[in-house]
This record gives structure tokens, C-alpha cells and sequence, in this order.
């Protein structure tokens, strides 16, 4: 199997790595728009690299990985789907509703597959926590407190690309939230605080956010998100119900003190960020990948999953920006599919 990776940067790089040591994988194709840093990688790995995305369509190729800026996501996603060529996207599809729709309806409409990068659906802790929910360890489950804090802000430079905070980090909890519970997410309300470094104002950002929504069955969850969490990079997940409680993230690298006099100690080597938190996880999300392009199991992420992650995040965002509850009726792109 011959792959294409299009974009070397941070985690184009965890990929190309995983997938240059793979079995099944018989050699890469990599390539980004800073030439040199794919011809670094493609050197260090005894890959090939490629002048730009048109090579990686015309030398050929079975799959395509992406890992470029969001921005450039949908545009590439119709590509290889015109193409009739398997693709993994990291998240999000693009960084609006009707780009993502029409990326899906490319994908659709040529039979292809795209599978999405939520990487946390192959985490062993969130794997654990579903597994415990839909067995019922829990009984009726009532409260989900989840939170996503970075040790430190990205470049300025990033902020206006991102999307902001909702739809770049507290997406992996909106997709998650759904993954372990099996519910839909019905109605949401949001704030968000610009107080920390002017980049967030100037970016039109905030640095810390939180919502409160309300899912399908009547459960409701908690989530926030901060870019300025000095400890360390903390994600966790606690779900509550009838019968027991239990957390997904908490370890002896979890970043936070207990005040309690027998309280745990803080953890020595707290983690950093979430290649180093996630890496297990990076590496069998492209390992499902490949099996999915050998047709040795079902897409474990499609782009209508990840739609219904993003339509969680436009919610919020409206909500923030408007101060009021919002229904997921209201953003479009409804009818989502059954949580499996």
C-alpha cells in the first residue's frame, strides 16, 4: 500500500512516522508547502517527497493522509474523493458548516470513505469509560464534567486560523461526549473569557471557555477548555451516575494538587501536550485507517460524525457570542446519525 501524506508538520509527522513503520504500509509520499520540511522528513524516514499536492495525485497513490492547515482541509477532502481515493482528515473538515457540508457530499456522492481524527475514540480511558456506561456499570448516568486545558497558548500567528476554541479544542469533548454516551447533545449555553494575553482579543478568541448542555435523555454535562493552564497539559472526564462514578485522565501525570492533608501529591512529571498525552492513541487511529483502506473494518469516525462534533461548536459560539441558550435545532446540518 502506497500512502500520501499532504502536510509534515507536528502531527503530519507523528503520522508519517506511524505509518512508515506499518506493516501493510509499502512506502509514503509526503509533501507540504514548506518544501524543505518534507524533504527533511521523507530523508529521515527513507521515504519519498513530492513538490506539491498535484504529484501526490499523479505518481499515485491508495490513500491519503491530511494533516495540512484547516483551511485547506475540504478543498483536499473533494480532491481525493474525486479521485476515488480513501482518506484520514484530522478534525476539523473545515472550518465552517457549509465547507464541511460539501466536503461530505463529495465524499458521498463518489462512494469513498473519510475517516475523521478524534483520537481520543482509541484512548484505553475513554474506551473504558464507554465500555462502563453502555454496560450499565453506572446505572442511570445523570452528570458528565469534562475539561481540556493547554499548558500554553499557541503563536499568536495561529489564533485567526484556528477557529477558535470551541470548534479547535473543546470539539474533541463535543465528539467524545457523544462516542462514550450514546446521546445527542439537544440544547447548549456557552460563555467564554478574552482576559489573558490581547492575542485572544485581537484573534476575536477567548482563552478560557465553559458550557452547559443538555443531552437527549436529560443528562447533563459540563465542559471547559483554557489555553493558559500552567500545571500542565489536563484532560479528563468524569461521568456520574446512579450506581458509581468514574474518571477518564487521572494518573500519576494528572497536572493538579490535592489541598488535602492525605491527599495525593502533585504529579512529578505532569504531561506537556497532547501528542505526548495522546500518543497511543495518534498511532491506532492511523493502524484503523489502514484496515479500513484494506476493508478489514468499518470507518470508526465519518465525516457525519465529525459534523455533528462541529455543529456542537457552532452552537456554543452563538450562544457566547449572543448570551443565550441555543437548541441544536438551530444550526444546520441536522439529523444526525445513530451514535454507534
Amino acid at each position: 500500500m502506497r500512502i500520501g501524506v499532504i502536510g509534515t508538520g507536528r502531527i503530519g509527522t507523528i503520522h508519517a512516522n506511524t505509518l512508515s513503520r506499518h506493516r501493510d504500509v509499502g512506502s509514503l509520499i509526503l509533501t507540504d508547502a514548506d518544501a524543505a520540511r518534507a524533504q527533511d522528513l521523507a530523508h529521515r524516514l527513507g521515504e519519498t517527497a513530492a513538490p506539491g499536492v498535484e504529484e501526490i495525485f499523479r505518481w499515485g497513490v491508495d490513500a491519503v493522509v491530511i494533516t495540512t492547515a484547516t483551511s485547506a482541509h475540504a478543498e483536499l477532502i473533494g480532491r481525493a474523493a474525486r479521485s476515488g481515493l480513501p482518506v484520514f482528515c484530522e478534525k476539523p473538515i473545515a472550518l465552517d458548516l457549509p465547507g464541511s457540508l460539501t466536503a461530505i457530499a463529495e465524499v458521498e456522492a463518489a462512494g469513498t470513505v473519510l475517516q475523521m481524527g478524534f483520537q481520543r475514540r482509541f484512548d484505553a480511558g475513554y474506551t473504558g469509560a464507554r465500555e462502563a456506561v453502555r454496560s450499565g456499570r453506572l446505572g442511570r448516568l445523570h452528570t458528565v464534567r469534562a475539561l481540556t486545558s493547554d499548558q500554553a497558548p499557541p503563536e499568536a500567528r495561529w489564533l485567526p486560523l484556528s477557529g477558535g476554541l470551541y470548534r479547535d479544542t473543546l470539539i474533541h469533548d463535543f465528539d467524545v461526549l457523544r462516542w462514550v454516551t450514546g446521546r445527542e447533545v439537544t440544547d447548549v449555553y456557552a460563555a467564554g473569557s478574552d482576559a489573558g494575553p490581547r492575542m485572544f482579543r485581537e484573534a476575536g478568541d477567548v482563552d478560557t471557555a465553559a458550557a452547559l448542555l443538555t443531552l437527549d435523555d436529560g443528562t447533563l454535562a459540563t465542559l471547559t477548555a483554557t489555553r493558559m493552564n500552567g500545571a500542565g497539559y489536563d484532560v479528563r472526564m468524569e461521568l456520574a451516575g446512579e450506581r458509581d462514578q468514574i474518571v477518564v485522565g487521572l494518573d500519576d501525570r494528572t497536572p493538579i494538587a490535592s489541598t488535602e492533608p492525605t491527599g495525593p501529591p502533585a504529579a512529578d512529571k505532569p504531561w506537556t501536550g497532547f501528542l505526548e498525552r495522546f500518543g497511543p492513541a495518534y498511532e491506532a487511529e492511523l493502524n484503523a485507517f489502514v484496515e479500513v483502506v484494506r476493508g478489514e473494518r468499518a470507518n470508526p469516525c465519518d465525516g457525519r460524525e465529525a459534523l455533528q462534533a462541529l455543529r456542537i461548536a457552532e452552537a456554543c459560539e452563538l450562544s457566547r457570542r449572543e448570551r443565550r441558550p441555543v437548541h441544536l435545532a438551530e444550526i444546520a446540518g441536522g439529523s444526525p446519525p445513530a451514535v454507534a
